[in-house]
This record gives C-alpha cells, sequence and structure tokens, in this order.
C-alpha cells in the first residue's frame, strides 16, 4: 500500500498539460513541395517552340537539342513558323537570310503537320538548301511502338 501511494503522488505531481500547438510546421511541406517542383522542371519536356503541329509518327531515333539550333515550323494551314515568329507568305528567303548564324552553320530542326502536302514541305527544305542550311533534321513523333 505504502507504494501504492508514493507512486499515485507522484503522478499527481508531475501531471502537467502541455498546452495546444498554434503554429504549423511547415518544412515539410515546403521540402515536399520543392521535391516537386525539380520533378517537374526535370520530366516535363516543353516543346522548344510553341506553334502547335501534329507531328507524323515514326521509329526514327531521337536527336538531340542544341542550343544554337534554329526551329522552323510548318502548320496545318501551311503558315511557316522560324521559332515562334510567323513568316509572311513569300517572304522564308529574306526571313533565312536575317537569321543570326554564329560561326559556324546551325543546325536546322524543320518540323510539319502530318496532315500537309509532302510538296509543301519540300518546297520549305528547299528554300533552306538555297539559303545555305545543309544540316537540316526532320521532328516526328517518336510514340509508335514497333510491330
Amino acid at each position: 500500500m505504502a507504494m501504492s501511494m508514493s507512486s499515485s503522488r507522484r503522478r499527481g505531481t508531475k501531471r502537467t498539460r502541455r498546452a495546444a500547438m498554434a503554429e504549423i510546421n511547415v518544412t515539410p511541406l515546403v521540402d515536399v513541395m520543392l521535391v516537386l517542383l525539380i520533378i517537374f522542371m526535370v520530366t516535363v519536356t516543353l516543346p522548344a517552340v510553341g506553334v502547335p503541329v501534329e507531328l507524323p509518327e515514326s521509329r526514327a531515333a531521337a536527336v538531340e537539342e542544341q542550343p544554337d539550333q534554329i526551329t522552323i515550323s510548318i502548320d496545318r494551314a501551311g503558315v511557316i513558323y522560324i521559332e515562334d515568329e510567323a513568316v509572311s507568305q513569300g517572304r522564308l528567303p529574306e526571313a533565312l537570310e536575317a537569321l543570326d548564324r554564329g560561326g559556324e552553320q546551325p543546325l536546322v530542326v524543320l518540323r510539319g503537320d502530318r496532315s500537309l502536302d509532302y510538296g509543301r514541305v519540300m518546297q520549305v527544305m528547299g528554300e533552306l538548301g538555297r539559303a545555305g542550311f545543309t544540316s537540316i533534321s526532320l521532328v516526328t513523333d517518336g510514340s509508335v511502338s514497333p510491330p
């Protein structure tokens, strides 16, 4: 009995109530958000050019992007874009001459909509060759699975 009294007395004196926590610890939330931000920045492949083009499908190997490449897009209506700037009809040769080529010949990436006539894409490639661009890559949608 003596032990039960002393232990109950000890519990009674040590009994203090913790105050309610008034602050929220946001450190784990910030950590998770930073990790998600990094994941999205790494995994999201943003198109180099904002011109909406439905690319043809192909099983060709992917070409690495280069920092000095020039992207030319032809949309469904046949309008030609250099990067994000639309080129007036018949003004492609002048627009190609106005491009800053730097010291070396830059890589030209040609994105053509799948509904375009093959002749339209060849006209643009002919103008590129006439302007002196010899390194031209055609962009396709590589999501086709092998047969």
